[in-house]
């Protein structure tokens, strides 16, 4: 038995936060109806890789859903959602506060017609505040939280290429989605969930908030090496980079043991893992030289030897062809019905023993479903096809 088995979410997410938000749920049973655009939303189609012009983000975040398409400005269309909402258990939707209450699925509305809906709302900057009504993306989060800042070069900041801050927010937003379905079980009644790009950004940096309003150390930018401690930095060696991360005296020790710089750790000037922060250049500049006239593999060899975090840095290609990765099935292949090619989609991202989440669809064509929900609806054959002709659905 699947974990959400009997529950009914409706996605009115685009992008990341809100559809990853409810494949997080429909990969522990829930039923997932994606409700799209006539001629498909825009985030159908990025990055194109279908032959039918699905992207790798849609079928990612869109797994274990069924889509409905429907025309939202139409009254009939207004009056299907209102349906929907009336019988569904979740509703998601990462969408402006007044676009919310424009479709008719802000809280009030939700809540009057459905008492038991939890509603799951994710928004740039959330409901609060004077920029509350703004739009916004993953990097928004990134940039205001002041890890495109502290990620940068001295010259520069620099945003990272992957959705981090969204696919957090859906996270979070799904754990909250499961407390209040837990908390409806006691109560009876549905309620509000809300997450915000820009709060998901501020839990990513919150240490280094911390630190600038106690001490106010102003740090600045500085690449790849770390701050609280060294070696903590990307290495190039012989046949590719890598990444190195040392923590506390122990492993600093066993770093200067294999690198040969035993005199090191009697330096005053990396006596903590503070003190080795402060003079990371000076570590890092050690590691650049002992790896430059090695292999990678000889170099995570040696460093796993002496058990300090070290990995790779891959390619997509190498992520792809890394035998962990594939032994452990962390990219498992699926099959898109308009793509003869099969994809590596990554599953849950954990696992449970009892109720382990699961693929069940990839996800759908472009109104895969409509005349299968609507019969479910109670739609008879004559108005669902009155319902197409009249571009409704």
């Amino acid at each position: 038995m699947s974990l959400l088995q009997g529950i009914r979410v409706l996605d009115f997410g685009r992008f990341i936060a809100g559809p990853y938000c409810a494949a997080l749920l429909g990969d522990h049973g829930a039923d997932v109806i994606r409700i799209e655009r006539i001629e498909g939303g825009e985030d159908r189609f990025v990055p194109n890789v279908a032959d039918t012009g699905e992207g790798g983000l849609y079928l990612q975040m869109n797994r274990n859903k069924r889509c409905l398409t429907l025309d939202l400005a139409s009254d009939d269309g207004r009056r299907i959602v209102r349906e929907l909402v009336a019988g569904a258990d979740v509703i998601v939707a990462n969408l402006p506060p007044a676009t919310l209450r424009n479709l008719g699925l802000d809280w009030d509305t939700v809540s009057a017609l459905n008492p038991r809906a939890v509603l799951t709302v994710a928004t740039a900057y959330g409901s609060v505040g004077p920029y509350s009504p703004l739009p916004g993306f993953d990097s928004v989060g990134q940039a205001m939280s002041g890890a495109m800042y502290m990620s940068g070069l001295p010259d520069a900041p620099v945003r990272a290429t992957v959705n981090y801050v969204d696919v957090s927010t859906a996270q979070a937003c799904a754990m909250g989605t499961l407390a209040a379905l837990w908390m409806r079980e006691r109560t009876g009644r549905g309620q509000l969930v809300e997450g915000s790009l820009l709060r998901s950004g501020l839990i990513h940096t919150n240490s280094i908030l911390i630190e600038q309003a106690v001490r106010a150390p102003d740090r600045v930018p500085q690449g790849n090496r770390g701050y609280l401690a060294a070696p903590g930095d990307l290495f190039r060696t012989r046949t590719g980079w890598l990444v190195v991360q040392s923590v506390g005296q122990a492993m600093f020790e066993r770093w200067c043991d294999m690198v040969g710089r035993v005199d090191l750790k009697a330096d005053p000037r990396l006596a903590s893992d503070a003190l080795r922060g402060q003079n990371s250049s000076m570590v890092s500049t050690v590691m650049a030289h002992w790896c430059e006239s090695r292999t990678r593999d000889e170099v995570l060899a040696a460093l796993a030897k002496a058990k300090i975090p070290a990995g790779p840095v891959y390619s997509p290609q190498e992520a792809l062809d890394d035998p962990h990765i594939q032994a452990s099935d962390m990219l498992p292949m699926r099959q898109f019905a308009g793509m003869a090619a099969s994809y590596p989609l990554a599953p849950h991202p954990v696992d449970l023993s009892d109720t382990p989440a699961g693929f069940h669809r990839s996800a759908p064509v472009l109104g895969e479903h409509t005349d299968e929900i609507l019969r479910e609806l109670g739609y008879a054959a004559e108005a669902i096809r009155q319902l197409h002709a009249s571009g409704v659905v």
